[in-house]
Order: structure tokens, then C-alpha cells, then sequence
């Protein structure tokens, strides 16, 4: 059945269509069906405004988790949308080969065979990496399938692609072309594990225990005091790195040690004299106002060392062993280094004290060892005339606009402070750095190519920081730097990105300055930021919690639409979501109503072609209502869809779908099928029909493999519910009154429900309603619809009227323009049905104060618009009204019991 198309009167048999929602009958076969009959490609339409999407480029370092499930369906429900709504669409697929994150995978899964990268030498080893990218990106399509995520896979795109390889290289030459990339020796962050660089957002910063070592530093000079000792104190969290001291500091506006500047102190445990020297940078209030310098390895004593003239003493190995200038600790780890200098300092008495403390302590966000603050040369971008450029564009027409907008304070105040940032990786899978040294002459060059005299130069090991090549996303994958490229050219800038507050500093903010800097233009419109899924305690999901969710778990159970459902209904743009089984079962439950329900449309439509609603005056009012109300929900979910407010659209469609159209108009509809009518039954199924088809469609974006069964299943034009026109708002359908009388209709049989329950009667059970009307339109409405009450309300007898006379012993309830009495002498206690009505005017005396109080409010009157005011006066005047009427009949009640 997956696979079925139905047309015209080919409808399916009553069997056919299972009486209750089987994910795993209605979605395996459907996306290789899309994908067969290429319904994901652009229309290629040129009269049609094109809409373009780049998917944000998951890793290739493992599964998709609930995170990416949640994206990718956001901008599947957008896309779906665009291409009903008539848009030439593209939304263009991809992966990021995700240099650092995917090496450290692969170096990880060596290391569980006993070997390391080097073992297997570069070239092997990028092979390795290309095995795990084929076997990953095999895993992400089948997951993408899994979700029916509508993308054109003819235009897929890779990081390493050759096509991104040039538009990288451009990048690279045209600015070190233009000074805005250098190479330079600066403190960087250095990943010990994987030996590469790291940006400072690549530093994810930790609470570890560690200690203050109070160190006795002596002065050269043997007979010299201060304070009445022959040495200065100094507190430091890493003793390991004493060997890279070349000064101690104070600051040169602290009269302490004024007389201090100048001297001599002798390092412990190696015998260097070093001096101590006055710069701005030292705190006089933190500590002794006194700081060992080590220049080679801390960035602002990195800065103090070159306003001296310090020399830069390394005294760690790439992978964070001591080297040959930490003398007799030379080969040892960093951390077995400090053990063994503590317990010298402390033998040759130069331990003070040792204070523990818990600190902040940087470590890499991609292997989690602690980062080292190491002396290296390495590339950097000079971010502030870019960063001045992004800046400078969000203040015009074409500005990225941010969905929350508070999302764009993040992006300004991390531009306003950006610091240059450093692009080569000392990695081996990813991009190498296009510059070559001169092997006789050191010169450096830099271009798209390798030098013609190949052999007199060598290129640069390194390759590029993994955002350096997605930062270019958006353009290098429609063609650029080929500007007369035929996708750049259509469907560049794009409209939206979709993406997690996580990565604004990280790839958001860095497509922006790249764009403008590259294209002239913004690279998309809008980012839509959505949060992090959340378990249902609140806690981030990770591993180390278990607490991680498998997204094709969730859609093995519940099927794919369940999740979507839940992804896109469950926060407001920005918003953390929170996860749970319970919601789940919810999402299936609406699933298995819209089923059921079209179920039964279906079985009811006869041998139509397909709908054509009837005209005007052979509609009835629930046809009437039930029309405008799709239309208000056309409407309001449109809306809605525009500004991504997703949630909200969702919470209108389930209202529409579960109590207008299933509790209500199916319901009340089966009095017309049923009955004798044969022209009322034709006007009443193609209104059925009509409806439901617009309603798939509105759901078909969130939805997509559900709403095409059935769509399938209904007699319709066209191929796929996927390319169908999405519906549009129709002016002659829009029925205010209609709407007012259906909810007086319905108000009155709730009321009437409402009694039987309270006194638990049930439907089977003969009751009399007497209905006193206090409105000629009310009564109007309720003698033309008759039928329906009979239906619904199931009364022995039925009086309608304003000269209707209250029964003494009766149930009442009090509806807008009537009074409902429901005479049950033997089921009811009076003193009970007394104290139920007097809740019931407290109710309505509460909505009394409170529009009074509202209209009492001097500023709501004179701001408020005019409707806003009035229609609170008339709330007030209902409530007044429903009051009264309350309050007589408890008081009928209790004169029965004189």
C-alpha cells in the first residue's frame, strides 16, 4: 500500500485501511518513492521566487543524535511548506568532514588496535579517515531517510569536495593577499592528544581541584633582605613550568617592592637568575603583588615578555612530556613533572605551603584532556576589519536577522570582542594550508597552486581549522568563487539557517564576516535559533549521564511523524525542549485521531472524482463553521509558519483537528450521511472531503509520511500531497456568524453533557431539557438545528422557548442568551445542585470584578483600541447576565425545600 497512488473514485476498500496507526505499514518504501519520482529537486520554474536552504553540515564522527533531528525537521517543515506555497526550492545537503573531531575518532579506534597515526604514516591514515567518512555518511543518509528529510541529493556537497577545496584556497590567497592573514609565534591553545592548535572557542573551560605552591624564590645576593628574609614569595597553580620563568613582576605603581625592581632572584631547583622587573599587567591586590613571568607559556605573560625583551623558554613536547629545558624532568608527563619538582621544592626547602583550590581550568572541547598555553608559530586571520564589517552591516536593510531576536547580542558582543583567530591545525585530515616554504632560501609563497619548481619547496603540513572551510558553506556550495555558477546565481543568499544557540560564535557569526567579505552579501535572511533537547529532569543529554536518546529508537516505536510532531510542537523559537516518553505516547495518540478520523471520510466519500465544495445555500451551518474555522487556521498558521512559531501553529492545528473538526463536525455530519437526504449527503461529503484535504496539507509539512497515505487513500488531483498546493486564505469562507451560532450550538450541548455527568446519566438514559431562551437569535439557531441537539442531546423531550417555565427540581446550567433545565427530580440532591450552582456563581462574579476592574483601569481605557474595550464590555455583560441567572435559580432551588 505504501507506494499506492489513488485517483479519482479509486478509493481503498474499508480492509485496506488498518483501524488503528501502524508506522511500520505507512512509512517503509515511502522516501525512496519521493526520491524515485525526484519530488525533492527545485521546480526549475522561472516565473517561481526561489527558496533556498543549506543544511548545517552535520560531522562525520558518528550517528545523528535528537539534536540533529530536531534541526533537520524545522527546516524540513519550512521547506515542505515553500514548495506547496509554489517556491522554487533548494534545499541543499551536505557533511562537514569535521577535521580534529573526526581524527581524534579515527586516532581513538587505532588506539584500541595498538597503533597511532604515526605507525601508519599520512597517507595511510587519511585513507583510514575516508573509511570511517564513507561508513558515516552511509549511517546519515539512512538516517535523513528515516526522518523524510526532503533534500536534493543531486547537489550534496563534502568540506573536502574538490569544488569547496578551491573556493578554500581562494579564501586563503585573496586574504593573506590583503594582510588579513599572517602567520606568526604566539601562545596559542595547545590539544596535547590530538597535537593541533585550538581556537579559544574550541576551549571548554572546567571547575578541577588543584593547589597555590608558595615557592621561596632567593635573592642573588646572599646578604640582601626584604622583610627580614632572603627571599621573595611567590605563588604559583604550575610548578611544572618554573624552568620557562624568565622574570618575576610587580607593578611599578605598588610602593612595596619599589626597591625591589632591578635585582636579581635565583629560579629554584635550576639556579637561573632572573630579574625582577615592573609591568602594568600585575594585580597589587591579588596574592603578594608579585608573578613569576614564563612567557612561553601564558598569553599575557607571552605580552609582558615582549614589552621586556624576555626570551621565550619552551619546556614542553607537543604532547605535553617535559623536554630537554626541564633538566632532570626531561621525558616526563606534565602532571608526573609537578609531582617530582613539589617534592623537591619541598626537600630543598623552597615550599612556603601548598593552599588547594578549585579553579577554572581550559581543556579541549573535542578530546577533554587540559589544555597547554604553548609558544608556536601558526596562521591567524586578523578579525577586527571583518568583524567591523559584520558589525557595520547589521546596522542596514540587509542585516541578518536574528529569530530570537536577542540571539544578535550574542553575535555583536562576541564580534565587539573578537581576538585574531588562529586557522592551521596541526592535524593531518582536512585542508592543508595552500603556502610552501623554499627549501634553500626559506621564502614563503602562498597560492592556489603548488610552486612549478615543486621540488625546491615543501607545503606546510598543517591544515585548516575545520569553520575556516564552513564558514564558506552557504556560497562554496552553490559554485562559488564561479559567480556566474547557475545555483549562486538563483539561489544565492539564502533565506533561512536553521541552527542551536551553540554555534553562533562558532560557525553563524563566521559565515556572516565571510560572506560580506567574499560576496558583498548577506550569506541567508534569517537564522532561526532553536536550544538543546533536554531529558525530562532538565539535564543535557551526554554520555557520561546516559541519558542519551536515539532518534531511529524513537521512530522504530512511535514512527517518524510522532517525533516530528513532538520536535516541532515541543518549545518556542530559542527555547530548550525536554524530552519524554510521555509526550511521545501523545504525538502518537494525535496521529492515531487524524487517522481514525480519515478513516472514516473516506469510507463516507462515495464515487467522487474529487471534493468541490457546494454552493453557498447548500451548506448548513456546521458546514458553514466548520469551513470558516479551516480558513481562520489557514490563516493563523500561515502566519504563524512565516515567523516560525511553530509550537503555536501546532497548538492550532490540534484544536482544529481534534475538537472542530473530530469531536464536532464528523461527529454532527453522520446525521446527514446517515440519513435520507441524498443532496444534503452530496453537499455533506464534499465538504468532508474538502476539509480533510486541506487539513493533510496543512499537517503534510510537519508530517509528511501520514499525511501522503492518506492523501493517497482520498479521491484527489495530482500525484503527490508533496507538490500539491498548500491551501491559502479564501475571503468568501470566512463566516463570523456561523461561527457565533455553532458556538451557542455547542455551548448548549456541553451544557446538557455536562448535567448527565454530574449526576451520571448516561446518553441511553431519557431526559426532558427544557431550554428558556433570553436572545431570538439564540433561540433562531437553536430551533433551525433541532436535529443536531436531538442527536447529540438525546432528550425524551424538547422545549425551546422564552416563555419556557423552570422546573423546581432540576439541574440547570447557564449558557450565553439561555437558560438550560434538565428535570431529574430523582437523581438529584437539592443541597448538592445548590452548593454546584453557587461554585458556579462565584465563577461568574470572579469574571465580573474582573472586567470590572479591567474597565476601571483609567490607562487600559484610553490606550486600549476601541474593539479591544468594547468587546471586554460586552464579556461583562454576559457574565452579568449568566450571574443573575445563576443566582435565581439558587434561589428557586431553596424556596422548592420552604
Amino acid at each position: 500500500m505504501g507506494d499506492h497512488q489513488v485517483k479519482g473514485c479509486d478509493i481503498m476498500a474499508e480492509t485496506e485501511m488498518s483501524t488503528k496507526y501502524d508506522p511500520q505499514k505507512v512509512e517503509p518504501g515511502r522516501y525512496d518513492q519521493w526520491l524515485k519520482d525526484n519530488r525533492f529537486k527545485p521546480s526549475g520554474d522561472p516565473d517561481a521566487k526561489p527558496y533556498s536552504i543549506v543544511i548545517p553540515p552535520p560531522n562525520v564522527t558518528g550517528k545523528l543524535h535528537l539534536g540533529h533531528a530536531w534541526d533537520t525537521t524545522l527546516q524540513d517543515m519550512i521547506i515542505r511548506q515553500k514548495r506547496m506555497q509554489g517556491y522554487d526550492v533548494l534545499w541543499l545537503p551536505g557533511s562537514d568532514h569535521a577535521g580534529i573531531a573526526t581524527q581524534a575518532k579515527v586516532e581513538a579506534k587505532l588506539r584500541t588496535e595498538g597503533k597511532t597515526r604515526y605507525d601508519l604514516g599520512r597517507s595511510k591514515f587519511i585513507d583510514e579517515v575516508w573509511d570511517w567518512v564513507h561508513k558515516y555518511s552511509g549511517i546519515i543518509h539512512e538516517q535523513w531517510a528515516k526522518l523524510g528529510i526532503s533534500v536534493d541529493y543531486s547537489r550534496e556537497r563534502f568540506t573536502l569536495d574538490e569544488g569547496l577545496s578551491k573556493a578554500v584556497r581562494t579564501v586563503f590567497v585573496k586574504l593573506y593577499e590583503k594582510g588579513l592573514i599572517y602567520r606568526g609565534e604566539y601562545i596559542i591553545n595547545w590539544d596535547p592528544q590530538a597535537r593541533t592548535a585550538l581556537s579559544d572557542i574550541e576551549v571548554i573551560h572546567k571547575d578541577d581541584q588543584g593547589a597555590f605552591y608558595h615557592v621561596k624564590y632567593p635573592f642573588v645576593d646572599p646578604e640582601y633582605t626584604f622583610n627580614g628574609q632572603h627571599y621573595i614569595e611567590i605563588a604559583t597553580t604550575r610548578p611544572e613550568t618554573m624552568f620557562g620563568d624568565t622574570a618575576v613582576a610587580v607593578n611599578p605603581k605598588d610602593e612595596r617592592y619599589k626597591d625591589l625592581v632591578g635585582r636579581d632572584v635565583i629560579l629554584p631547583l635550576q639556579g637561573r637568575h632572573i630579574p625582577i622587573i615592573a609591568d602594568q599587567y600585575v594585580d597589587m591586590e591579588f596574592g603578594t603583588g608579585m608573578v613569576k613571568i614564563t612567557p612561553a607559556h601564558d598569553p599575557n605573560d607571552f605580552q609582558v615578555g615582549n614589552r621586556h625583551d624576555l626570551p621565550r623558554i619552551n619546556t614542553m613536547n607537543e604532547d605535553a612530556t617535559m623536554n630537554e629545558n626541564a633538566g632532570k624532568y626531561q621525558g616526563m608527563d606534565r602532571f608526573e613533572a609537578r609531582k617530582a619538582m613539589v617534592a623537591d621544592l619541598e626537600a630543598g626547602d623552597y615550599m612556603l605551603k601548598i593552599d588547594p583550590i578549585v579553579h577554572s581550568v581550559g581543556h579541549s572541547e573535542r578530546t577533554g584532556v587540559q589544555v597547554e598555553a604553548r609558544l608556536s608559530t601558526q596562521w591567524f586571520v586578523k578579525m577586527q576589519p571583518l568583524a567591523e564589517a559584520a558589525l557595520k552591516n547589521q546596522q542596514t536593510d540587509q542585516k541578518v536577522a536574528f529569530v530570537p531576536e536577542r540571539f544578535e547580542n550574542t553575535f555583536t558582543q562576541w564580534m565587539d570582542n573578537v581576538h585574531d583567530w588562529v586557522i592551521s591545525r596541526q592535524l593531518w585530515w582536512g585542508h592543508q594550508i595552500p603556502a610552501w616554504y623554499n627549501k634553500q632560501t626559506g621564502e614563503t609563497y602562498v597560492g592556489m597552486e603548488a610552486p612549478k619548481d615543486a621540488e625546491n619547496w615543501e607545503q606546510d603540513p598543517d591544515v585548516l581549522d575545520t569553520w575556516f572551510s564552513s564558514a564558506l558553506w552557504p556560497f562554496s556550495t552553490m559554485g562559488w568563487p564561479d559567480t556566474e555558477s547557475p545555483d549562486y546565481k538563483r539561489y544565492f543568499p539564502t533565506n533561512t539557517l536553521v541552527t542551536g544557540y551553540d554555534i553562533i560564535f562558532f560557525w553563524v557569526s563566521r559565515m556572516i564576516f565571510q560572506s560580506l567579505e567574499f560576496t558583498q552579501q548577506r550569506p541567508f535572511e534569517h537564522v532561526l535559533i532553536h536550544g538543546l533537547i533536554r531529558d525530562e529532569q532538565g539535564r543535557k543529554m551526554s554520555k557520561s549521564l546516559g541519558n542519551g536518546i536515539d532518534p531511529m529508537e524513537v521512530i522504530q516505536k512511535y514512527g517518524a511523524d510522532a517525533l516530528r510532531w513532538f520536535l516541532a510542537t515541543g518549545s518556542t523559537p530559542g527555547q530548550d525542549v525536554r524530552f519524554s516518553y510521555d509526550k511521545m505516547d501523545a504525538a502518537w495518540n494525535f496521529i492515531n485521531k487524524i487517522w481514525n478520523a480519515s478513516r472514516f471520510v473516506i469510507m463516507n466519500l462515495g464515487d467522487m472524482q474529487a471534493p468541490t465544495l457546494p454552493a453557498a445555500d447548500q451548506r448548513d451551518l456546521t458546514d458553514r463553521w466548520i469551513l470558516s474555522r479551516l480558513n481562520s487556521t489557514v490563516k493563523d498558521v500561515t502566519r504563524l509558519f512565516d515567523s516560525f512559531e511553530f509550537g503555536e501553529a501546532g497548538r492550532l492545528l490540534y484544536n482544529f483537528i481534534w475538537n472542530d473538526l473530530c469531536d464536532w463536525y464528523i461527529e454532527m455530519s453522520k446525521e446527514v450521511l446517515y440519513g435520507q437526504d441524498e443532496a444534503a449527503k452530496t453537499a455533506k461529503q464534499n465538504v468532508l472531503g474538502y476539509v480533510l484535504d486541506q487539513t493533510l496539507k496543512l499537517m503534510h509539512p510537519i508530517m509528511p509520511f501520514v499525511t501522503e497515505e492518506l492523501w493517497q487513500h482520498m479521491p484527489h488531483e495530482g500525484d503527490s500531497i508533496v507538490v500539491s498546493a498548500y491551501p491559502v486564505v479564501q475571503a468568501d469562507l470566512a463566516d463570523a456568524q456561523a461561527e457565533t451560532q455553532m458556538e451557542h450550538l455547542i455551548d448548549l450541548i456541553r451544557s446538557v453533557r455536562n448535567i448527565r455527568s454530574e449526576v451520571n446519566a448516561p446518553m441511553s438514559s431519557p431526559i426532558n431539557v427544557l431550554i428558556k431562551t433570553t436572545d431570538a437569535d439564540v433561540q433562531a439557531v437553536f430551533e433551525a438545528n433541532k436535529d443536531y441537539i436531538q442527536r447529540f442531546v438525546h432528550p425524551k423531550d424538547l422545549q425551546i422557548g422564552a416563555d419556557t417555565t423552570a422546573p423546581k427540581l432540576a439541574m440547570s446550567a447557564v449558557i450565553t442568551g439561555a437558560e438550560v433545565y434538565v428535570p431529574l427530580a430523582e437523581l438529584i440532591d437539592i443541597d448538592e445542585e445548590v452548593a454546584r450552582l453557587q461554585k458556579e456563581a462565584d465563577k461568574w462574579q470572579a469574571e465580573v470584578t474582573r472586567a470590572d476592574k479591567k474597565l476601571g483601569n483609567e490607562r487600559f481605557v484610553a490606550n486600549a483600541p476601541e474593539k479591544v474595550v468594547a468587546e471586554q464590555r460586552d464579556k461583562r455583560a454576559d457574565y452579568v447576565k449568566k450571574l443573575a441567572a445563576t443566582q435565581a435559580r439558587i434561589a428557586e432551588l431553596k424556596a422548592s425545600q420552604a
